[in-house]
């Protein structure tokens, strides 16, 4: 007689019933349902737009407190890539019909600042000085037209970066090292075929190097090549030590080339026409008689010799000494709000220690694992969500306010409007994981919250304020969790432009790598609470 297989008798369960989610549910439950909790988040949400309303930010670039923001945008040109730009320059040109080259050699680069901010017309004012600035500029340039915006490619000398070649504002390529002089003559190169443009250049006028090509998009049969000048403001500030923003002086400058060997050919028609473009890109830069009357943008032709004297600049506008507002210079309510939500992850945690509903959490859920991930992801979606819900808010509004009140807010395309919506709210959930891992690594409320805030609020604040000598405040920007806030900034630094670039609008790190920063202490923190709440007791 054989017996069959005997299956043990387990008693009937609902599946999932002590699942993740129903553990996830239980943390929401409990977070919501404490009052103080849910106003505590109201109220760092509404401080980031608030404080957008209150305080917009910025100067008005128009110079008319009675002008409208239309009016005010509308003197700022924009480039092919959508970025505003400075797009001024005396220019001695011809119109080259269809595909042909320009060539010329420069033998000088001179020029004069002043160091004292003053405009004064008639004779030379006080405090003007022979030099460059380190990118005035002189050289060749082929552009679609001579309205201010325009796609172009140029070859240049500059004032103490060599030969450059740069077109559409934001591109920049290097060349030559070194300055242009009559010993050292600098031979210059750009070459049209169709909408690609090639630039080179030559030590002796024979052996040429290829420095960069670029294609522009649209442009017409007839296009504008000469000769330019330019020369942006001269930058003092107040203490260049000092990283944050400086609050210096701009004052104006002034750039004159010497060109020989000039050379267009194509179907090109006409004589050389002289014309300044533009009007300073909305900045006051201009000389307004401070290097007297004779050093006044303009042209000479003796000869072979070209001579060209002009102001102004060819390239992105920048955020910080112009002025200008950027839509990071609309979410300093974020540095408030953060405040709140790192006490709130830490309370959501120690408040169980204190009151040792941690036992009777743990005892329904022995996984601690799980236990510390659900609050985790309870606090952080929460955070996130409302914390990009705010910043979006406090963006619109903080535009509309700006714009009404004619300030002028650098644009920038709406995935970067996205992007720093969401990073804001990344860096808000972040941080909040962040607190809450001290919490539990702590488990008292005053020693994790300060902890928190030495670890993310004072490191911004010193490495932001000035506090520090400017190396210092890079490295603390660099390394501590405050690194993350580079997520709020909408503008590339740029390497042709000389800018303090400084915090609220700039930051050591990109964005992502400032984020990946706070990713790793969050990270770390986390794993460490996870450590101790496996090995101690409740």
């Amino acid at each position: 007689m054989s017996t069959g297989t005997i299956t043990p008798y387990r008693a009937p369960r609902r599946t999932g019933n002590d699942g993740f989610w129903q553990l996830l549910h239980a943390e929401w439950t409990k977070f919501r349902t404490v009052r103080g909790w849910l106003i505590a988040v109201i109220i760092a949400a509404g401080l980031i737009v608030g404080v957008a309303a209150l305080l917009p930010r910025g100067s008005n670039q128009c110079g008319s407190g009675s002008q409208s923001g239309a009016a005010c945008l509308a003197k700022y040109p924009i480039g092919p890539g959508g970025e505003a730009v400075s797009d001024s320059y005396y220019f001695v040109r011809q119109p080259l019909a269809g595909n042909g080259t320009i060539t010329v050699r420069v033998t000088s680069l001179t020029g004069m600042y002043s160091d004292q901010g003053g405009f004064q017309g008639g004779g030379q004012a006080p405090g003007v000085r022979s030099g460059l600035v380190p990118w005035a500029k002189a050289g060749i340039i082929i552009t679609q037209s001579t309205k201010q915006g325009s796609a172009y490619a140029a070859m240049m000398v500059t004032g103490s970066h060599g030969v450059r070649m740069q077109y559409n504002y934001t591109s920049d390529s290097a060349g030559l090292a070194g300055a242009a002089t009559a010993a050292s003559p600098r031979w210059l190169r750009l070459t049209r075929s169709g909408d690609t443009i090639t630039g080179y250049d030559s030590a002796d006028g024979r052996r040429w190097t290829k420095v960069g090509i670029a294609h522009l998009s649209g442009l017409g049969s007839i296009v504008q090549a000469g000769l330019f000048a330019t020369s942006p403001a001269y930058e003092q500030s107040n203490n260049p030590n000092v990283y944050s923003e400086p609050g210096g002086s701009t004052s104006p400058s002034i750039a004159t080339g010497v060109f020989d060997h000039v050379s267009l050919k194509g179907a090109a028609a006409g004589a050389w026409t002289g014309q300044f473009v533009g009007d300073g890109g909305g900045s006051s830069d201009g000389p307004n008689g401070v290097f007297g009357k004779s050093t006044q943008p303009g042209f000479r032709h003796v000869g072979e010799q070209f001579t060209v004297t002009g102001y102004g600049d060819i390239a992105p506008e920048v955020a910080g000494d112009t002025g200008n507002d950027t839509i990071s210079d609309h979410l300093f309510g974020v540095f408030i709000g953060l405040t709140i939500f790192l006490i709130l992850a830490v309370l959501f945690i120690t408040g169980e220690y204190r009151r040792g509903l941690i036992r009777t959490t743990l005892a329904a859920s022995p996984r601690r694992g799980r236990v510390l991930a659900a609050k985790a992801l309870v606090i952080g979606v929460v955070t996130f969500v409302l914390g990009t819900a705010a910043a979006a808010l406090a963006v619109t509004i903080g535009l509309q306010l700006a714009h009404g009140s004619g300030i002028y807010v650098l644009p920038v395309s709406w995935l970067t409007e996205l992007r720093v919506m969401a990073g804001v709210g990344a860096l808000l959930a972040l941080a909040a994981v962040f607190a809450l891992s001290l919490g539990v690594i702590l488990r008292r409320s005053a020693v994790a919250v300060g902890a928190a805030f030495l670890t993310i609020v004072l490191p911004y604040v010193l490495g932001a304020s000035g506090a520090l000598p400017r190396e210092a405040a890079i490295w603390l920007l660099r390394v501590s969790p405050a690194a993350a806030f580079a997520l709020e900034q909408s503008v590339p630094q740029y390497p042709q432009v000389f800018n303090q670039y400084a915090p609220p609008d700039y930051y050591p790190l990109a964005p992502w790598a400032g984020l990946a920063v706070l990713c790793a202490y969050a990270a770390g923190a986390l794993g460490l609470a996870l450590y101790l709440l496996r090995r101690r007791d409740a």
